[in-house]
């Protein structure tokens, strides 16, 4: 894994769990719906996926809510 993550001159702290989060939120992101991550997650809960771990809104993702949303 350090190996890969150098060649990819990504943060060497990185783990296989951390890019799992950043995957599901770059789906999410991407306007896949929430039924095909939680497939590809391999969860069967909904609020796991979107309240209690993986799913995390990004910077983009704020920037297409609306103002009262924001905060």
């Amino acid at each position: 894994m350090r190996r890969f993550l150098k060649i990819a001159a990504l943060n060497p702290k990185l783990t296989p769990h951390s890019l799992r989060h950043t995957h599901t939120s770059l789906l999410s992101q991407a306007g896949v719906g929430l039924p095909q991550i939680m497939e590809r997650l391999g969860h069967k809960d909904e609020d796991t996926t979107t309240k209690n771990v993986y799913l995390h809104v990004t910077k983009e993702m704020k920037k297409r809510l609306p103002k009262s949303s924001k905060n």
